[in-house]
């Protein structure tokens, strides 16, 4: 299959590109660099991807990227739930208005498959169920999660006005080997380096906010597995179904990293939530999905990872 991958460079979609790679697909993604800098990406990837030069943000540059492929994966966005509310105009405009470019030239190009990366953990807003279902009420508190949701709605428009088939997957967190630890995202990973380089940690709140945290490796085949879905439906949580809070984290990463870091605990932020676990059920009755690395594996296989990269002094303070 002829695969694009927008954000083939990044976290999530770097292990995407190798996973597509892995299997046969074609896949070609867009980079400011050649070939990409990145430290995840497999020989295989680096190889084999059909890298293009250009600009996500340059429309010439995303209609030569889509022509004559059948796959989209969107995976790109320019903020982060922790600093979408400083500038929302600035959110909507280079999130919402650049994916309806990448909609509308998806028309042109006649793909036959558009897959969005949502959000899991800012889309659904306070849960009011445990855990928390595809049917959930939408009420995020951050930019990020309402340009995720605006994003969602014009792909279910643009299906509707002109026959472009789409999907949605709504991520947990994911973690793992290759994610950026400068990041204001990424707890598990963040921590572990902080507490590698005996750096101290800073928690907004008291620690026992609870998130559904995924390893990179099972959301990859989540990703996979909803691209190869046949059926009517359109959207589908992808996570664990198991929720740790974040003091829990610290602890299981404590089981193998000593000793902890000082840990800083600041004020709650008002975007924060308390409680998001994603209910599967779903997934894991119309995909077959289920997840094969638990979050002690998932934290050794991190740390290990990260010992490898000798990733001394690159947290910053």
């Amino acid at each position: 299959m002829k695969c694009v991958v927008l954000g083939g460079t990044g976290f999530i979609g770097s292990h995407l590109v190798n996973a597509l790679n892995d299997l046969g697909h074609e896949v070609t993604s867009l980079t400011r660099h050649a070939p990409p800098q990145n430290t995840i990406l497999s020989e295989l990837a680096l190889r084999n991807t059909n890298w293009q030069i250009g600009d996500y943000q340059n429309r010439e540059d995303i209609k030569k990227l889509l022509r004559g492929n059948e796959v989209c994966f969107h995976l790109i966005s320019s903020s982060l739930p922790s600093n979408s509310n400083k500038d929302p105009s600035w959110d909507v405009s280079t999130n919402v208005c650049n994916s309806l470019h990448v909609m509308e030239e998806a028309v042109q190009a006649g793909i036959k498959n558009m897959i969005f990366i949502s959000s899991g953990g800012t889309i659904y807003g306070e849960a009011q169920c445990s855990p928390i279902p595809e049917t959930h009420p939408l009420e995020p508190t951050c930019s990020y999660g309402v340009t995720k949701l605006a994003i969602e709605k014009y792909l279910a428009l643009f299906e509707r006005l002109h026959g472009l088939p789409y999907k949605i997957i709504r991520l947990a967190n994911p973690y793992g080997p290759g994610q950026d630890v400068n990041k204001a995202q990424g707890a598990i990973s963040v921590f572990i380096e902080r507490i590698r380089n005996q750096l101290p940690i800073q928690i907004w709140g008291d620690g026992s906010n609870v998130r559904d945290y995924i390893y990179i490796e099972d959301a990859v085949q989540g990703i996979l597995a909803v691209m190869n879905h046949q059926g009517p439906d359109r959207i589908f949580n992808i996570g664990s179904g198991t929720g740790s809070s974040l003091s829990e984290i610290i602890g299981e990463i404590s089981l193998i990293l000593s000793p902890v870091s000082e840990i800083a605990f600041l004020p709650a932020r008002q975007f924060d939530i308390k409680y998001n676990v994603l209910d599967i059920t779903k997934a894991q009755t119309l995909l077959n999905f289920k997840t094969n690395t638990t979050l002690a594996e998932g934290v050794g296989k991190t740390i290990a990872w990260q010992n490898s990269k000798h990733l001394i002094k690159v947290v910053k303070d």
